[in-house]
C-alpha cells in the first residue's frame, strides 16, 4: 500500500518575504475579534526582528524559551498561557524561529484542540482532531522542521515526535534575510541535521524516486553551501533544508537520528550538535557521508565535543540505548527488516560508550 503523504498547501520564498506576513494573517483574522500567536525564539527579544512582527490588538507574542530541547512539560505550559490569555481558541499559531521553535509552535497548534497532555501523543498518527491553523517562519535552515509532519519532543519516557497529518504547518514564509547573524557553530550543527537527512535517506532501505529527486539536490546545495564558496549560501541552505525534509517525508532517516535521540534523552544535547557528534562515529554505515562531512568541519574549523558519555552509570547507558532502539522505523531503513540482528543492544552501547 502506498502512502498518500501530506505536504505544506502554502510556501512562499524569497528575500524580504517576511514583510508580506501580515497581509497573509489577514484572510485568517475574523473582522473584529482576532487573536493570534506568536511563538518567537526568545533570542530575539528586543532585537529588530521582534519589532516587524505584525502584532494587532488581540495578539499574543509568546516568547519560547529553547535553551533546552522541546518537552511535552513545556508544551503542556506554553497551552495553559494560551488559554489563560484568551477565552476562546486563537485564529492563529505562528512560529518565529529555528527548529525547536518551530516544533514549539506546530504542538500548541495541536493541543489546543486535543485534550490531555503532549505526552499521550507521542507516536504515530495519535492525533484525532485538526490543529488550529498554524504557519512558520524559520530563521534557522536545517531541520526541516518547517516542511516536517512530526514534532519532536522529550517525554517523561521517551523522545519522540508527534507524527501526524494534522501537524503539518499550512502555511511556511521562507525568507534567507533572516539566516544573517546566526553564530557560526550553530549555523553548521543545523544545517548537517540537512545534509545527514539527505545521507540517510538516499543510503536507506525505503528509498525510492520521489525520496531521491528531493535527496540529490537537497544533498547538492549542502555541498554548495559547506564545500564552496557562494554569496547567496543562505538562500541555497534554505532550499536544502525544504528539499532535505521532502526527501525524508516519503522515506525516513536512519541510524544517526535514532542514536541521537538517545544521547538527546539522557543528556539533553541539541538536535543538531547531537546528530554530528553522532554522525562521526557511523562511518562503517555511511562511509562517504561521514568522510565528506568530515571535510566540512575540517573546512569551517568545526570541533566537536568528546568524551560526552565517558562517566555515566550502567542505567544511563541502557537508557540511551532503548530510547535508540525504540525507534523502528529509522532502524529498518537503516539497516532493513533484520535490523534487530544487526543492530544488537551490545553494539549501540558499543558506539555510545566511544562518545
Amino acid at each position: 500500500m502506498y502512502r498518500n503523504f501530506k505536504i505544506v498547501p502554502k510556501i512562499i520564498f524569497g528575500r524580504g518575504a517576511f514583510n508580506q506576513l501580515g497581509d497573509i494573517l489577514k484572510a485568517k483574522r475574523p473582522s473584529g475579534n482576532s487573536c493570534m500567536v506568536f511563538v518567537l525564539d526568545r533570542v530575539f527579544t528586543g532585537k529588530t526582528l521582534e519589532g516587524r512582527i505584525p502584532l494587532e490588538k488581540g495578539d499574543l507574542l509568546l516568547y519560547a524559551n529553547v535553551d533546552d530541547e522541546p518537552t511535552t512539560t513545556y508544551v503542556d505550559e506554553l497551552v495553559a498561557q494560551v488559554r489563560a490569555f484568551s477565552p476562546r481558541v486563537p485564529d492563529g499559531i505562528i512560529g518565529i524561529g529555528g527548529g525547536s521553535t518551530m516544533d514549539l509552535a506546530k504542538a500548541i497548534s495541536l493541543m489546543l484542540t486535543n485534550p490531555g497532555s503532549a505526552a499521550d501523543y507521542q507516536g504515530w498518527d495519535l492525533i484525532k482532531n485538526p490543529a488550529v491553523y498554524h504557519a512558520a517562519v524559520p530563521t534557522l535552515a536545517g531541520t526541516g522542521a518547517e516542511i516536517s509532519r512530526t514534532t519532536v519532543l522529550t517525554g517523561p519516557d521517551k523522545k519522540l515526535g508527534i507524527n501526524s497529518d494534522y501537524t503539518l504547518f499550512d502555511q511556511i514564509l521562507l525568507d534567507p534575510e533572516l539566516l544573517a547573524g546566526v553564530p557560526k557553530d550553530q549555523w553548521f550543527y543545523t544545517g548537517m541535521d540537512c545534509y545527514i537527512h539527505d545521507v540517510e535517506s538516499l543510503n536507506g532501505t525505503f528509498l525510492n524516486e520521489f525520496s531521491r529527486a528531493y535527496g540529490e539536490k537537497s544533498l547538492d546545495l549542502c555541498r554548495q553551501v559547506y564545500l564552496e564558496d557562494h554569496p547567496d549560501k543562505d538562500d541555497k541552505l534554505m532550499m536544502a533544508s525544504y528539499f532535505g525534509g521532502m526527501s525524508i517525508a516519503y522515506s525516513q532517516v536512519g541510524a544517526c537520528h535514532a542514536l541521537s535521540y538517545g544521547l538527546a534523552f539522557v543528556l539533553g544535547i541539541h538536535h543538531g550538535i547531537g546528530c554530528c557528534i553522532t554522525f562521526d562515529y557511523l562511518d562503517e554505515i555511511y562511509p562517504e557521508g561521514v568522510r565528506e562531512f568530515r571535510e566540512m568541519m575540517a573546512k569551517h574549523s568545526i570541533n566537536l565535543p568528546q568524551n560526552i558519555t565517558r562517566g555515566l552509570d550502567d542505567a544511563a547507558m541502557e537508557t540511551m540505548t532503548t530510547v535508540a532502539l525504540n525507534l523502528a522505523p529509522l532502524w529498518e531503513n537503516c539497516l532493513g527488516k533484520d535490523w534487530k540482528n544487526i543492530m544488537t543492544r551490545e553494539r549501540v552501547r558499543e558506539l555510545y560508550s566511544r562518545m
